[in-house]
Parts: C-alpha cells; structure tokens; sequence
C-alpha cells in the first residue's frame, strides 16, 4: 500500500536565496533555491516614518541607514570641555515642567538664571518669581513662537534647557548647539531616527554636551542597585526590564494644543519609552562596553485610545497606539532587555525597574526588594537565616544593604535633593549632576549618544510591529566608539 511521503523541509539561509533541503521518506534529495527579491512575491517592507528600509541577508534583520560619518568629525564618547566658573541658563519653555526646572536651579550653587522663553507671556511670572524667593535677579523674557532663537544667540548662556512639546525639542536642540551652546533636552528628546542622527552629528560637529534629560536613572533605589551590581552583587546581569506604565486619562487636556494624545493617535509603538529605557540601559552598559544588537515589539488592539478621542469630539477609529505595547531587545553582550509602553489602561503607576542576575535579583514594583542566591556576611547585613532566591530578603536587610551600598551620587545630595524636591529629589540629581560635570570639565552622566538610542525606541518599534513583529537592528548611534569605554561610570571631581 502507497503512502504519502514524509516531507521535511530544512531551511538553510544563504546570502541572496532562500535555499531548501527537501528529504522525502523515499531518500529522494531536492535542493530548491528561490531568490528574495520581491518578483517572488516577498512582501514589501512597511515603513511608517519613511524612513529607507533593508533586509539583511545573513542575519534577516531589518536594517535603517547609518549615515557615514563626515569628514574630520569625530566621536564624542566621554566629552570633556573646559570647566567653567558658573553655569549661565537659558530655559525654553515655562509650562508644565519649565518653571520647576527654573526653581532647582535657583536652589544649585554657581548657576545663573539669565533668560525665560515661552510663547505666552504670562507662562513666565512663576519662573521668575521662584528667582526672587532665592534671591536670584530677574531672568530677561523672551515670548513668541521664534523668540527662543534670540535666546540661543545670547552669548552670556552656556546652556539652553528646553523644556516643550515633543516636536520642537530637536529644532532648539540643534540651533542652540550650532550657536555655540551645550544643551539639555526633555524627554524624549527625538520622535524618529532622523532627529537621533541630527542630534549626534550636530554635537559631533559643534563639540557640544547634548544631555536628555532622563530623571529616573537619578532616583534613590536605581541609584543604589546600580551600584550594588556595579559592585557585583547581582553576579551577571542577564536581564533587565524597564517601562512607562501611566493612565494618563486625566491629563490629556492639559498639553497645549492637544500636542500628546494627538501624536498617540498618529503613531503606533512606543512614543515614551525612556524612563524604563534609561536605567536599563546602565544597568548593562550600554555603549560602554555593550550595544544593543536588535529590537522586537509586539502591541494590543487600541481600545481606550479611540475612547479618549471620542470624549474630545472626534472620530478615534484611526487611533495608531496600542493600549500595551511591549519590546524585547538583544544585546551585543548577550543580555536581554524588556520594555513597556502604556498609558491607556488604570493599570497602577509602574516603570517595571528590574534586574535579573547569575547570583541575585532587583525590583522595584510593585514591590521594592532584593533576592540573592545567598548572603555573605561580609556583606555587613544583620543576621539572618536561610536567606536565598525563593523570596526578597526581610525588610531590614534590605535596608541595610541600600545604606551600606548608598550610591556616593545620593550621599553628597540626598538632604538637599529631598529638600528640593522634584519627583521625590530625583529631578534635582539630575540638575545638580549636570551643573557638577559642566563646572568640573567632566563628562556628563548622560551624553548624545543615550539621547538617540533610548528616543530611538519610537521609530524601531514601530518598524517592527508594522513588519509583523519582524526584528529590527537598532543601529550604532557611535558607528562603533561603544568599545571605547568599559562600563558605566558617573565621573567625579578630579578624574
């Protein structure tokens, strides 16, 4: 009696052809080769920002053009500029979070507040009067939809803090850098991988410190884990996870023009991915040392986003972002990276801050705590009993390790830091750092660099999900200076 062969089909890549090993039960060999290009029906690739897409040949990875560097321009891993007697501010932007930047620096020593930038006039009265309360003289003001150019030709500023919406972040950035100015840009500081390329090339070309301005790798318990793994507590990093998770239901309205759920509704992926992005990415090192290799993302269907569209009126039926989108990333170094999008659904406030390692884990929600596969004693911890990976360490020994493990950031400014304010303390760090490098002539804590790879996000994962999930390379921001350096490392007065 005839029966049907036994078909398997063994695909084996070869650069240009999809090549096939077919065995049938018979013993019979048959090598069929097809060529990719799309005459053989290969679907197109689909790029939502239009940006030119290739598929490489060897790993089957998307690729996205890496714009060669241009002549005499060179890399700008750990930039040094010449320390500075004070730090002389421009702030662009006086709405949701410019006047409170306006505050903590009024509360940093050797700084001056010399100019105010907003559209509206009347935006700039709480900046000005967090000035008189410190003692500080009034800023100059500059209003009008241009007038931040003025502000950005001023020769007595040394940085220009902008703090608007999304969309005009790379415009000021670039102008500003290319007058001669350092920069420091809100999150996230590029919508696409075109504004991630003119940020690196503009600061390559003008020498200029280009910081985004990612708070969360400042707060306390990011702070100290980083310095435990750093100390090798965790053994080997192998995963990390990070995330924006934020019903922002009762915000919406309050973005001048619609600015942030309009640009939700337009694009799909995630739009807001570095505050879980940021401390990640330091936790393995990236582009010191490490590199992220590819990126793959999946979503949900949209479904609260159309609901809060229609509430303003309008049809939502086209809304692009997801309620939950989510990222798996590969390292160079061999580690794996998960990242979360989602501010459509009441999910409580978390941005996933985890770590996974060969001796031991790190998370901070819901639940803040520590697992290890054993505690030593030299650790200097109280005693204790049978302590291992099968639950967090008692709440005392937790706080004894963050004390003993303190990061030396957090000791100089905890009290003013908590004092201060600003998402717990954790915004002032971030401007007390900056100051810090920029009167000392150090490299800055975050460069050019993690302002394009963490912003970067946005456009790749939308790659991806528009490509059926397809892998995506997440290209080289440093055109191969991340070996350069080897590890994370806050620099510090006199190195």
């Amino acid at each position: 009696m005839w029966h049907k062969p036994l078909i398997i089909r063994i695909i084996i890549p070869m650069k240009g052809l999809k090549s096939f090993l077919t065995l049938s039960a018979c013993g019979l060999l048959v090598i069929a080769s097809q060529s990719c290009g799309r005459q053989n029906n290969v679907p197109e690739l689909k790029s939502p920002d239009g940006t030119e897409l290739t598929v490489d040949a060897e790993t089957g990875l998307i690729k996205t053009p890496v714009p060669a560097r241009a002549e005499g321009q060179e890399d700008v891993i750990a930039l040094r500029l010449d320390p500075m007697d004070s730090v002389r501010v421009g702030f662009i932007g006086q709405g949701m979070r410019g006047p409170d930047a306006v505050y903590r620096f009024a509360n940093i020593d050797r700084t001056s507040v010399k100019a105010l930038c907003d559209k509206h006039a009347d935006r700039l009265a709480s900046g000005q009067k967090h000035l008189a309360d410190a003692g500080r003289p009034k800023a100059d003001e500059y209003v009008g939809e241009e007038s931040w150019k003025e502000l950005c030709e001023r020769p007595d500023i040394d940085l220009v803090y902008i703090a608007t919406n999304w969309q005009n972040h790379v415009p000021m950035a670039v102008y500003a850098m290319e007058h001669g100015k350092n920069v420091a840009i809100e999150v996230p500081a590029a919508m696409n991988l075109e504004e991630c390329w003119k940020l690196v090339d503009t600061a390559e070309k003008t020498r200029k410190h280009c910081m985004m301005l990612e708070n969360c790798v400042y707060d306390f318990f990011e702070l100290t884990t980083l310095n435990m793994a750093q100390q090798g507590l965790f053994g080997d990093i192998v995963h990390v996870e990070g995330a924006y998770i934020h019903n922002l239901d009762e915000y919406w309205n309050e973005y001048e023009g619609n600015w942030r759920l309009d640009f939700n509704e337009k694009h799909r992926g995630d739009v807001y991915a570095t505050h879980g992005m940021g401390p990640a990415c330091q936790l393995i090192d990236i582009h010191r040392g490490n590199k992220m290799d590819y990126i793959v993302s999946m979503d949900s269907k949209a479904i609260n986003g159309p609901k809060a569209v229609a509430k303003q009126g309008r049809d939502g039926s086209n809304f692009q972002n997801a309620d939950h989108t989510m990222s798996m990333i590969q390292t160079a170094n061999g580690q794996t990276m998960h990242i979360q999008h989602d501010v459509l659904t009441p999910r409580p406030y978390s941005r996933m801050y985890q770590l996974t390692g060969t001796e031991g884990f790190a998370n901070k929600y819901p639940m803040e705590g520590y697992a290890f596969r054993e505690i030593k004693d030299s650790i200097g911890v109280p005693d204790h009993e049978n302590l291992n990976a099968h639950d967090f360490v008692p709440e005392n020994v937790k706080v004894s390790l963050m004390e003993k493990y303190k990061h030396p950031i957090q000791i100089e400014t905890e009290e003013t830091a908590r004092k201060v304010g600003g998402h717990g303390g954790m915004d002032y760090i971030m401007d007390y750092r900056l100051v810090y490098c920029l009167l000392n002539g150090l490299p800055l804590d975050e460069d050019v660099y993690d302002a394009a790879e963490w912003s970067s996000l946005g456009e790749l994962s939308r790659i991806s999900l528009a490509n059926n999930s397809a892998p995506v390379e997440v290209p080289d921001f440093t055109r191969g200076a991340w070996k350069k350096l080897d590890g994370y490392h806050h620099f510090m007065k006199g190195e």
